[in-house]
């Protein structure tokens, strides 16, 4: 029997185990302290979950119990050399495998056609506005980052979503563009056209591109 696949949730508890024994309430401050939700998606009850499933695998072990008054016990937690083993088989088959990821945003993107080119602009503006504020965010905490000389290896995932997320807004804004000058032509227009799309959204770009000049 092929031995269990590891999650992205398994992968940075071990990942964190690598460090030093901890137990749950640790790991999940220093994965809150360290952004690793910008590439796990920790649900509240799925950390402990996952470490008892580790414990069952044999990837960890309990290395001490500790207690703080009438504060309930904490089991710290260890990593075995299965769970190394493990960790590294599965962190080297992420690396050199291209994962079929199929995003929500190809979905919308594809019945584009059969909805209000209006519409479609109107959302479009309100997505690439999230973007910018995410991006925005994003440079904040690289200067935090470099201003405490945190090295680069560190957050090189981090780099990666930063990048992505700056492709998918200027991708975005360039088909915002396509669509209101009508170079992306709709084969359908008669059946849904309710706006002007030159007055679609040119208040917020014109403010947009100040603030840019500005910023």
């Amino acid at each position: 029997m092929a031995p269990p696949k590891l999650t992205p949730l398994a992968l940075a508890v071990l990942e964190l185990l690598h460090e030093k024994p901890l137990h749950p309430y640790e790991m999940a401050q220093l994965m809150r302290d360290r952004c690793v939700d910008n590439r796990v998606n920790i649900k509240p009850g799925s950390l402990y979950h996952t470490v008892d499933r580790l414990l069952g695998n044999g990837y960890i072990r309990v290395v001490d119990t500790q207690r703080d008054g009438r504060r309930p016990e904490r089991t710290v937690y260890g990593m075995t050399d299965e769970g190394r083993a493990a960790f590294v088989a599965r962190a080297v088959a992420i690396l050199g495998t291209v994962a079929d990821e199929r995003p929500e945003y190809t979905s919308g993107l594809a019945v584009i056609d059969d909805l209000d080119p209006g519409v479609v602009v109107e959302q479009l503006i309100n997505r690439a506005m999230k973007l910018r504020a995410t991006i925005a965010g994003f440079r904040v905490y690289e200067k935090q980052l470099q201003d405490e000389e945190v090295p680069e290896i560190y957050w090189v995932d981090w780099r990666f979503t930063a990048a992505r997320t700056e492709f998918e807004l200027a991708w975005t804004e360039k088909l915002i563009d396509d669509i209101k000058s009508g170079r992306l032509e709709w084969q359908h227009a008669d059946r849904h056209r309710t706006t002007d799309l030159r007055l679609v959204g040119d208040e917020d770009s014109h403010e947009d591109r100040g603030n840019d000049k500005t910023g």
